[in-house]
């Protein structure tokens, strides 16, 4: 089933929704046997490289975090995750949908958020079983 706004993309432009660029440095985190691996493609494929894993020591352009319901404490993930990323760097948290095994709340991704004083920018879909939510360092608000 084709989301209304997707029709006539493909896997590569899920790539492009994530605003994944060439030569980006991408860290994946939370890896597990239900991964959509088309969306794992289509990122290595659009920044022309492997995903890095949590033990790669680089400063990272965007950090794939698939976080599930009973996966611990996303604020303390976070937080870990902005580690090895860059001062424009995004956290991208990939989600089960609305009725599948570990979905998520939303509002307990912006509550972790908040608390690692993160700002929520995005949501997009990713295919038949994964959201997936932005996160960028909040900005200091500019002076007058």
């Amino acid at each position: 089933m084709v989301a209304a706004g997707d029709a006539g993309k493909g896997e590569a432009d899920v790539a492009e929704r994530l605003d994944i660029e060439p030569e980006m440095v991408v860290q994946e985190l939370g890896w597990d046997e239900d991964v959509d691996d088309d969306v794992r493609a289509a990122i290595e494929e659009r920044c022309g490289s492997e995903l890095l894993d949590e033990d790669a020591d680089e400063v990272v352009d965007v950090v794939l975090l698939w976080w599930r319901e009973d996966d611990g404490d996303l604020t303390d993930t976070l937080l870990d995750a902005m580690t090895p990323l860059s001062d424009d760097g995004v956290i991208w948290v990939l989600t089960p949908k609305t009725g599948r095994d570990g979905y998520v709340e939303p509002a307990d991704i912006a509550e972790a958020a908040s608390t690692a004083n993160l700002a929520q920018t995005a949501n997009v879909s990713l295919g038949e079983s994964w959201m997936g939510t932005r996160l960028a360092y909040r900005r200091a608000k500019a002076r007058r």
